[in-house]
């Protein structure tokens, strides 16, 4: 090969290395090219609806009409309706907390332990209420808990002695019909969760623990509930957004948005009432912004008291 040759070929060489180096072949910036598309996706599908529906709220919104009005859906929105409904959300959310956490928790070390027999079966069992579609749950739901004696939940309580109920009519007994529904169908999800966590506890420290002559409350207490720390607080923060967020749970047992005395209203169905049936977009956007704040403030409220934002050491 000639000299000239020679020279040409290390310029091509110099020019391709020259153009690797650049924005698009840069380590640097590599992470972001990553992360563009979600947050494009973030911001469309996000930030936007998030932004325009804070500015509605400041906004009366009327057929071909749009003026704002400063604070007056704020001032509007406070009301005993509007409290009874944070009320309702709020008791839900604690009560499915209270349940979709330990039980779940419970079950899949059960279903984690060697001398449990028919795991696919069980874990089949308690995963299929997931599938089913919350419309059809609801139905089925207020089918089973009707006010008629022969009703499912009537005729039970009946054949046990006592009087029949007015499930879906009297608050507290309504309320436990809508844990009850979270619970038969979501245990199934966080059972997924928790059997996640277990897989990835190393076995040796149970050895270790065993050798060590450690019972079996022991090692659950000092190995598996702090190791499934990450998996919990998980768990806590997804349930605290579909607490607040649960609605058509409602509207579907009472086949409806108007419950007797609002004992099934949520944020969100009192969102969907002011937004969609009265057609005042601007109070329906104030309670979206609400909502937002309610949540975010306990969902960051309880990471820091977890210690998720605590520095590793």
């Amino acid at each position: 090969m000639t000299d000239s040759a020679l020279e040409t070929a290390a310029n091509t060489e110099a020019k391709r290395k020259a153009k690797r180096s650049g924005i698009l072949y840069s380590q640097k910036f590599a992470p972001y090219y990553f992360v563009f598309p979600f947050l494009v996706s973030f911001a469309v599908f996000f930030a936007y609806p998030v932004l325009s529906a804070i500015n509605m709220s400041f906004q009366e919104v009327l057929p071909g009409q749009v003026k704002y009005i400063g604070l007056d859906n704020y001032k509007d929105l406070w009301n005993a309706t509007f409290l009874k409904a944070i009320l309702n959300s709020t008791k839900y959310t604690i009560y499915t907390i209270v349940i979709l956490i330990p039980v779940p928790l419970v079950l899949a070390v059960f279903l984690h332990s060697k001398r449990m027999i028919a795991k696919n079966f069980f874990r089949s069992t308690l995963f299929i209420p997931a599938l089913t579609s919350v419309v059809v749950a609801g139905t089925v739901f207020r089918l089973a808990f009707g006010e008629l004696e022969g009703s499912l939940m009537n005729s039970f309580v009946m054949w046990l002695g006592f009087e029949k109920q007015r499930w879906l009519g009297n608050g507290a007994l309504a309320m436990s019909t809508l844990v009850i529904l979270a619970a038969w169908r979501w245990i199934g999800i966080n059972l997924l969760y928790f059997m996640a966590g277990l897989q990835n506890i190393p076995k040796e420290l149970y050895e270790s623990a065993e050798i060590d002559g450690a019972s079996t409350w022991n090692k659950f207490s000092r190995i598996t509930i702090p190791l499934l720390r990450p998996i919990t607080i998980y768990v806590f923060t997804i349930s605290i957004y579909g607490g607040y967020s649960m609605f058509t749970e409602s509207y579907m047992l009472w086949n409806g948005n108007r419950s007797p005395n609002d004992i099934g209203l949520t944020i969100v169905g009192y969102l969907y009432r002011n937004g969609l049936e009265q057609n005042n977009l601007g109070l329906g956007s104030a309670v979206g912004f609400a909502l937002l704040l309610i949540t975010f403030v306990i969902t960051i409220g309880q990471l820091k008291l977890f210690g998720m934002f605590r520095k590793e050491e």
